[in-house]
């Protein structure tokens, strides 16, 4: 005996097609916001690689004028080739721990990046990456010969000031250890006034250093860039999803 369409038995198929389509919906419109949000990302994370591609590619330019520096977003700042005169405080060096791991000249390893303040001429300061220096080299009085004295020309790429994360560690003021590339608080740290220091940092290009220390160049320009990787995932999911749906719905209508 057949059932007919408004039977009681009927409802119970109907009842789980309407909940199968309203959890389907749900789902699929998460997934395909993740999808549409992933090439939002592949396009920025393009454009950026074009923009830094470009920078590396042009001629240093000068500082930008100061009165314009807390203005400058990271975007404006990021691998910007410039070139200047200051005078380096050697006595004020700061020291970021790195583990270079892929580097440009013949000392990799752990270490760390000496951030030496440079002055300007109208008494502005700008830290200066001036390259990487091994373990046992950490102490300027080991490597002496690389204290250049007087006005030096200085040529690098900017870098914007790092923002911690949960994960790094905080720095060890006492024993000059630091993590992040935050110029303020190394103001502080080497007893210079805030207001005086620009808010990024500049790692300077390879130089023919006596001693060979700090060995410079070593700016890490990496990319990740999975972004495609993650679109074909969300809307591939998103797909099976839907095929998945059709499959269950006629199943569902057959027994209705």
């Amino acid at each position: 005996m057949s059932t007919h369409p408004h039977a009681p038995g009927a409802a119970a198929p109907r009842r789980s097609l309407v909940w199968l389509t309203v959890a389907t919906a749900a789902a699929l419109a998460v997934l395909i916001a993740l999808g549409t949000w992933q090439v939002e990302r592949l396009h920025w994370k393009q454009a950026l690689i074009a923009r830094v591609e470009e920078r590396l590619a042009s001629p240093p330019q000068p500082l930008p004028a100061p009165e314009t520096w807390a203005d400058l977003t990271a975007e404006e700042v990021e691998y910007r080739p410039v070139s200047f005169t200051g005078r380096y405080d050697h006595s004020r060096e700061i020291h970021v721990f790195i583990a270079l791991t892929q580097p440009k000249g013949p000392l990799r390893g752990q270490g760390y990046f000496v951030m030496t303040p440079a002055m300007l001429a109208d008494g502005r300061w700008v830290f200066v990456n001036r390259g990487f220096v091994p373990l046992d080299r950490k102490d300027a009085s080991t490597r002496p010969e690389s204290q250049i004295p007087g006005d030096v020309t200085i040529a690098g790429l900017m870098r914007p000031a790092e923002e911690p994360s949960w994960l790094s560690p905080k720095p060890d003021v006492s024993r000059n250890v630091w993590f992040v590339r935050d110029p303020a608080r190394m103001a502080v740290a080497a007893g210079l006034d805030p207001a005086r220091v620009a808010p990024f940092t500049v790692d300077a290009f390879a130089a023919d250093l006596p001693g060979g220390l700090p060995q410079g160049g070593e700016t890490v320009i990496t990319f990740s860039n999975n972004h495609l990787q993650y679109v074909v995932t969300w809307y591939g999911l998103a797909a099976a999803l839907a095929v998945v749906y059709v499959a269950l719905a006629r199943k569902l209508l057959r027994r209705g």
